[in-house]
């Protein structure tokens, strides 16, 4: 999908224990990559994660309570959230992430906090079904990150059999065979592997061609590279490179990692320097291309427009959004002066 009357459209997930009210929706300039004033486009508790069905006919929000989710029609005139299946807010910490397969029919969530993953069906009308919930068990090396499970997001293989799942806390990236019937995850064969003790593995990004998979790990800041088993769903690492400066001190935890649409670049981010850092990604090994500063504090999440073209970036601690324009062929990036501001922004998803 494209820009519609040249403007790219993005809803932005939020924390609403400020002065956030849901789920806010931004417009880019498709010429100039500047962003428009935020809009309310549904209220909603907590949305901080959204995932969009494959034709962007729906929208669906983390939300706390036994439904995990919350879904929502977007209105393609108004580009205003209808709620189909709305919950009020339940007890208990709200899910991290969620995404929705290739065929519109399964989602898989993260509950952080819990150490649960789940599957969770999808109706063509939007609706959703009961959560099919796993849970882990464990602890791993840091003394206070990873005291317990901590699965940090959930992510459908390309061809939509399996579903990759990141530990934070126990320090491994999980595979489960997605069994379509029963929408509910079986554990795959092996059922995990291993990442470095105390690298905390927090979001993962496929590359275009589906075989390689390149994994963020918050509380080493690195990125992993990996050769992903289409036929088993298994990952094997192959390299391993850092989103920091050498010398650098202080706080540091990586965010988000983001596969360019012509898959030749990567994309990461990094708060506490508060920076993003482009990767040539050549056949799935990694060299650094440029650091530059995010725009803001905080760079929880970024996203990239689907003609690769711009890149929005999130950041959690300034309450800001900006872009960048994105250079085809080097992958690198310019900043587009000027900011909006969203209150407590963690996820910005463009909708074309």
């Amino acid at each position: 999908m494209g820009a519609t009357n040249g403007l790219h459209r993005l809803f932005v997930g939020t924390y609403t224990k400020g002065t956030s009210r849901g789920i806010y929706s931004v417009t880019l300039d498709a010429a100039t990559g500047v962003l428009g004033a935020p809009e309310l486009a549904a209220e909603a508790p907590n949305p901080t994660f959204l995932a969009l069905s494959p034709g962007h006919e729906y929208l669906y929000a983390v939300c706390a309570g036994p439904a995990w989710a919350s879904s929502f029609r977007i209105d393609p005139a108004s580009h205003r959230l209808v709620p189909v299946q709305q919950h009020p807010p339940g007890d208990g910490p709200t899910p991290c992430h969620i995404a929705v397969d290739g065929t519109g029919r399964i989602a898989v969530a993260a509950n952080y906090h819990l150490g649960l993953a789940a599957a969770i069906p999808l109706g063509a009308d939007g609706t959703l079904g009961a959560p099919r919930v796993v849970a882990h068990q464990g602890s791993g090396p840091h003394p206070s990150r990873q005291t317990s499970s901590h699965v940090h997001s959930t992510y459908p293989s390309p061809d939509s059999r399996f579903a990759i799942v990141c530990d934070l806390g126990l320090d491994r990236i999980y595979t489960y065979a997605i069994d379509r019937e029963a929408v509910a995850l079986a554990p795959g064969i092996p059922p995990f592997i291993s990442t470095a003790p105390g690298s905390g593995p927090r979001h993962l990004a496929f590359g275009k061609a589906g075989r390689h998979a390149y994994a963020i790990n918050e509380l080493e800041n690195t990125i992993v590279a990996y050769d992903y088993d289409t036929q088993g769903g298994g990952l094997a690492p192959r390299q391993t490179v850092s989103l920091l400066a050498p010398g650098h001190s202080g706080d540091a935890t990586a965010a988000e990692v983001v596969v360019h649409p012509n898959g030749r670049f990567l994309y990461g981010s990094c708060r506490g320097p508060d920076t993003l850092t482009a990767y040539a990604a050549d056949g799935g090994a990694l060299s650094a291309i440029e650091t530059v500063p995010c725009g803001g504090r905080g760079p929880r999440h970024f996203s990239m427009s689907p003609d690769g073209e711009w890149l929005v970036c999130a950041h959690q601690d300034s309450d800001t959004l900006c872009s960048f324009r994105v250079d085809g062929g080097s992958g690198r990036l310019r900043r587009v002066p000027g900011s909006v501001s969203v209150p407590m922004p963690v996820c910005a998803l463009f909708l074309d």
